[in-house]
């Protein structure tokens, strides 16, 4: 794969570029009408991520109308889950339902089906073969502690003390479940690398309610871990982390888990984010909430953000995903003015 001409694979070579390559986490998805369109010619949430055609062309969908430094594949971290044989189900309106995997014989119970996730690794080699020389492919896991939190409690919560708990009184099924977990990410993220991914994401979305022992024993060990895998194998390709609402432990997760790039949420200052550039490229961090809801107030911040950030080493995303009420004309209007 030509790398010369990506401009998000030239931010993690330090190349100086007169505006900041873009792309937005949840670019693909139910704010566009095409999107929804392909969505209700398909079976279930699953069946869209399975069905290799279908999820290539949505990948494509935002790149075709806004020009998008990047197209992340689509797909959803709970597919790890799924491939393990934890009976992942999305129910409307409530999110993902798990069979609970909460004990020692539940656990010793999956098994890792590498098969299941084929056609994702086929989505991506068609998104490869249909992109422009010049865009990056993404592709993305989940992280460990992240993917053990869904399938301890079965379901999202807002804390996950539950899972914390389970954690504390029986620490050696939890240790076992991350190491699991670790292997099986490493592997998807290695096929995705194989199948045309210039770059790969790892969504720690639940780090944020950790304690700071915890978050380096269930955050940043596994995190490290996979790293470390993957730059023994392709020790080109960017890993990026976002361990999303980590507040100060950012800086810690950065420089312990040494990966390329760091996505950080809305909440950071961006004081802090340009002290965190000294140690990896930072990627960020514009509130979905204001892009939904404000087109000058969105310009006004993301304007902040690239004179702040742009100086170094950067890409401009959000702190989170998009939001399926965001109106179109503000995501072309922040496009363009990242387009210059």
């Amino acid at each position: 794969m030509d790398s010369s001409s990506k401009a998000l694979l030239k931010a993690f070579r330090k190349e100086r570029q007169g505006n900041p390559p873009f792309w937005f986490m949840r670019q693909a998805g139910r704010y566009l009408p095409e999107y929804k369109q392909v969505r209700a010619s398909t079976g279930g949430f699953l069946d869209l991520c399975y069905t290799p055609h279908k999820a290539s062309e949505v990948t494509l969908q935002p790149l075709d109308r806004f020009d998008m430094s990047a197209a992340i594949i689509f797909s959803d971290i709970l597919v790890v889950p799924h491939a393990l044989g934890a009976g992942v189900r999305f129910a409307e309106g409530e999110g993902p339902i798990l069979v609970p995997v909460d004990n020692a014989e539940k656990l010793a119970a999956l098994q890792w089906n590498t098969h299941l996730l084929e056609p994702v690794y086929e989505a991506l080699r068609i998104t490869r073969n249909a992109l422009p020389g010049d865009k990056a492919l993404i592709g993305f896991a989940g992280a460990p502690w992240t993917l053990a939190c869904y399938m301890v409690q079965g379901k999202s919560d807002k804390d996950f003390a539950s899972v914390r708990a389970i954690a504390m009184k029986d620490p050696a099924f939890f240790i076992n479940l991350l190491n699991l977990l670790t292997r099986c990410v490493t592997q998807h993220l290695k096929a995705q690398i194989r199948a045309g991914a210039d770059v790969v994401q790892i969504f720690d979305s639940w780090s944020g309610v950790l304690s700071a022992e915890e978050f380096d024993a269930y955050v940043v060990q596994p995190t490290a871990a996979i790293v470390a895998s993957l730059k023994a194998e392709f020790p080109h390709v960017p890993v990026i982390g976002f361990p999303r609402l980590a507040g100060v432990k950012y800086w810690d997760y950065a420089v312990k888990t040494k990966v390329d790039g760091i996505s950080i949420d809305a909440s950071v200052p961006l004081e802090y984010a340009k002290q965190l550039q000294d140690v990896c490229v930072v990627q960020g961090n514009l509130d979905p909430v204001l892009l939904a809801e404000s087109k000058q107030a969105t310009l006004a911040q993301a304007k902040r953000i690239v004179n702040a950030l742009g100086d170094k080493s950067f890409v401009f995303n959000l702190g989170h995903g998009i939001l399926p009420h965001t109106p179109i004309e503000h995501v072309a209007a922040l496009c363009a003015f990242l387009k210059g």
